[in-house]
């Protein structure tokens, strides 16, 4: 069952070069505008606290923090690409981060066998969900809300409640703890799996079927496309990403609890949902996403720098949240109503007659 519709209203050339000058900026403001404002946000702190934010350690910081959302947002974004959602992600990392551990404390694994086995319980958990989703025909919502909770179950019990702690092997820790040029290893993993996403989704016939299940899936499978397959498909590559994420946060942590990791669903969503309503809006991108996400931590950053409290940053998340769906949904309608309003041109259809 579809949850969430997809469809891109990104200006078309042709529409651009019909237009004024005035018309192209008005028509292009909502397609760049989050850009421009994660551009504004950065310069007014930088000016703000030209002591602490537009440092190199403010940047290190932001990384560290935000790679495991970025990973859970460009995870979340597969499935929205096809009209669904996983709230797995946010569930699953609980789970994932403490078997990573645990299966190397207390069951004696080399740290890639516990990484590899972590990994495919991610992808068999998306794998599950992609067959109540198109199997069992469960919205996707209440199928993936219902499995996370059992993971999260699953996670309780396997810890009693306790914190999961060990000696674990340095190869691990470097995982989440390497620099590169003075920079957390982890953008690099980002950035990697942002240019690879996005060369899939839109460049590869399987981005263009996933995007077209998400615009519509009926008329997606008339045109031939294996949907049940390509939906199942975006629900493993969402829990295995979930798992990675899941493992990078072990190697941060260095111990693992049953009450860390659901914090990551919502800025995760939130970045996924802001995706949608930048560059190509009303369509989930990988570089939307990755401007939800920036947006998100320079104005957390800031905002905390200035001396904000703790409850700030899932105000913000929960705020920018209903905002990205409003400028979302209200975008949609602007282009249903263009679109009503845009004249047809009919054929004109004559017949001569028939010489007897």
């Amino acid at each position: 069952m579809q949850s969430i519709e997809s469809n891109a209203l990104e200006p078309t050339r042709s529409e651009l070069s019909a237009m004024s000058f005035g018309q192209k900026i008005q028509r292009l403001l909502p397609v760049y505008g989050l850009v421009i404002l994660t551009a504004l946000l950065i310069l007014l702190f930088s000016i703000l606290l030209p002591q602490t934010f537009p440092t190199m350690l403010n940047l290190r910081s932001i990384i560290s923090d935000k790679t495991i959302i970025a990973i859970l947002s460009l995870a979340a974004m597969i499935p929205m690409a096809a009209g669904r959602i996983d709230l797995t992600i946010g569930y699953g990392i609980v789970l994932w981060h403490v078997l990573a551990i645990s299966l190397q404390t207390m069951f004696g694994l080399p740290w890639p066998v516990a990484v590899l086995i972590v990994i495919l319980l991610g992808a068999f958990t998306g794998f599950l969900n992609g067959l109540l989703v198109e199997i069992a025909k469960i919205d996707s919502f209440i199928a993936t809300l219902g499995t996370g909770t059992v993971l999260y179950a699953i996670a309780l019990w396997h810890t009693g409640g306790r914190q999961v702690v060990g000696m674990l092997p340095q190869g691990f820790y470097a995982l989440n703890g390497t620099m590169v040029f003075g920079l957390p290893i982890t953008g690099i993993y980002v950035l990697v799996l942002a240019f690879v996403m996005w060369i899939v989704l839109e460049y590869l016939p399987i981005g263009r079927y996933i995007y077209a299940i998400g615009a519509n899936p009926k008329a997606a499978a008339l045109n031939g496309i294996p949907v049940r397959r390509f939906v199942i498909g975006a629900f493993v590559t969402s829990g295995t990403l979930a798992a990675v994420a899941g493992v990078l946060l072990a190697s941060k942590l260095r111990i693992g609890q049953a009450s860390v990791g659901l914090e990551y669903l919502l800025p995760a969503l939130v970045g996924a949902f802001l995706g949608s309503t930048t560059i190509k809006p009303g369509r989930v991108n990988v570089w939307g996403t990755m401007i939800g996400v920036i947006i998100l931590a320079v104005g957390i950053a800031g905002i905390q720098q200035f001396g904000g409290s703790f409850y700030v940053e899932p105000l913000f998340n929960g705020v920018t949240l209903l905002v990205a769906i409003g400028i979302a949904g209200y975008a949609q309608r602007r282009r249903s109503h263009a679109g009503r309003m845009a004249p047809v041109h009919k054929p004109q259809l004559s017949a001569a007659p028939a010489e007897k």
